[in-house]
């Protein structure tokens, strides 16, 4: 089969097509067919050896897909690496059918994104009805996704992105106001005058300054949730504002709800197909393209100018 196989750590270049043997499925595993591989932020991070998990060379990339299983269904799914492939050992239980009133592209970042979104809010911000939340990179994957999860629920979003492109998009998905995070300083100050004063809560993937400043725009007895660190600097969170304001900080990191039976995530996952099938959950789409272009695609996730979700196609 054809797979992006790394082979060293690096830039964008480090991802080369290739033919290698196809993936022998594990006990509860089956193989799929991939249409579609889902490009993540995350895979930048593997790229780069960032992850959060270890990666061993040579390796493939991609933890989502969509494609066929031996059976003819067509479904989505979720894989621990080896998606930018036209083969994919997954799980039987991160795989979900896919309604027939949505396509292949809205379906390929519900997964992933999608449930992170949704997991972010509900499961460890708690977001309720009336409540003001922070959401960075409002115009990308997941916080596209998010914005809308978060207004649909009656929360307040006050959402952060670094283009007047991005703003408008966020604004335009139900964001009640859209703030210039391109900046880290005065972050705070344009959070707090955007939602009126102290948030309730605040999502968070950036990392450094831009942390710190999210974290006092909330109010007391707020909830912060950090899900990732794109900038590439790590903060230390500081415990006096924490006990000042009461405060509570918790990660999250999907994978940890893969085999967590307490919170499954079929339950989340009928709850997007739903929406997006009803018209209520837009999928901001970067565009497909040939599983060949992953550098590429890479090279734009780099930039940070793009917006919405890639995806590779393998059968181009």
């Amino acid at each position: 089969m054809r797979a992006i196989v790394m082979r060293e750590f690096g830039g964008p270049e480090v991802l080369r097509l290739e033919d290698v043997p196809e993936p022998e499925p594990g006990r509860g595993q089956i193989l799929l067919d991939v249409r579609l591989a889902g490009v993540n932020y995350a895979d930048v991070h593997v790229r780069g050896n960032t992850y959060l998990a270890p990666v061993e060379l040579p390796y493939i990339p991609g933890n989502e897909v969509v494609g066929t299983t031996p059976e003819g269904r067509r479904v989505v799914a979720l894989t621990r690496g080896g998606g930018y492939a036209q083969k994919a050992a997954v799980h039987r239980r991160l795989q979900w059918e896919i309604p027939d009133e949505i396509t292949d592209e809205q379906a390929v970042p519900l997964a992933l994104q999608g449930n992170s979104a949704y997991h972010l809010l509900f499961t460890v911000a708690h977001i309720t009805k009336g409540q003001t939340v922070v959401i960075p990179a409002a115009a990308g994957g997941v916080g596209s996704l998010a914005v809308q999860l978060a207004c649909r629920a009656g929360a307040r979003v006050i959402a952060l992105a670094g283009t007047d492109e991005k703003r408008r998009l966020a604004l335009d998905l139900g964001a009640t106001a859209a703030v210039d995070s391109s900046d880290e300083e005065g972050l705070t100050e344009r959070i707090l005058d955007a939602a009126g004063g102290p948030v309730h809560a605040a999502l968070e993937m950036t990392g450094g300054r831009t942390l710190q400043q999210t974290l006092d725009a909330v109010g007391p007895r707020g909830r912060l949730v950090v899900y990732g660190f794109a900038g590439g600097r790590l903060a230390d969170v500081p415990v006096h504002t924490l006990l000042q304001k009461s405060i509570t900080v918790a990660g999250f990191w999907l994978p940890h709800l893969y085999a967590d039976r307490t919170l499954p995530l079929a339950a989340s996952m009928r709850q997007l197909f739903d929406s997006v099938g009803n018209g209520t959950l837009r999928i901001v789409t970067g565009g497909t393209h040939p599983l060949a272009d992953a550098a590429k695609v890479h090279h734009a996730l780099n930039s940070r100018s793009s917006m919405g979700k890639f995806s590779l196609d393998t059968t181009a």
